[in-house]
């Protein structure tokens, strides 16, 4: 963990410029630190990006009107203070990353953080060998 998915009505599809973003946002995880060490290991780190081909936003009467909703599900045990840091890189990459298109067009950013405990969940893989660890 973390796993960061973003939702987005499809009307950004051709803008939005998802691929980057998911490097970017990667990258915003990567780089939290407390006391010099990982927040986030590397190898748990996975964000990808959903286009909602279906959609209403309102009442439908603004066809331009766009939205991007980002979740970020943590395993449970970072301080609030953590979580909001994250919470707070993480928005202000989204809002930078749709700047453009903020002025151009209707459009609802939204974050959200949610933890999970270890109970209740199963995984399975071998990425964690293939990462370096922190120094």
């Amino acid at each position: 963990m973390p796993h960061l998915t973003l939702e987005y009505s499809a009307n950004l599809r051709n803008f939005g410029a998802f691929s980057k973003l998911c490097a970017e946002l990667a990258q915003v995880l990567v780089a939290r630190q407390v006391d010099g060490k990982p927040v986030y290991p590397v190898a748990g780190i996975r964000v990808r990006a959903i286009a909602a081909d279906d959609w209403c936003i309102g009442d439908g009467s603004q066809h331009d009107a766009a939205f991007v909703h980002a979740r970020l599900v943590i395993g449970a045990g970072r301080s609030e203070d953590e979580k909001k840091a994250t919470g707070d890189a993480l928005f202000d990459a989204l809002k930078k990353h749709f700047a453009r298109q903020f002025d151009a067009q209707g459009l609802a950013l939204s974050l959200e953080i949610a933890e999970f405990g270890e109970a209740g969940t199963w995984k399975h893989n071998n990425l964690h060998g293939r990462y370096p660890s922190p120094a």
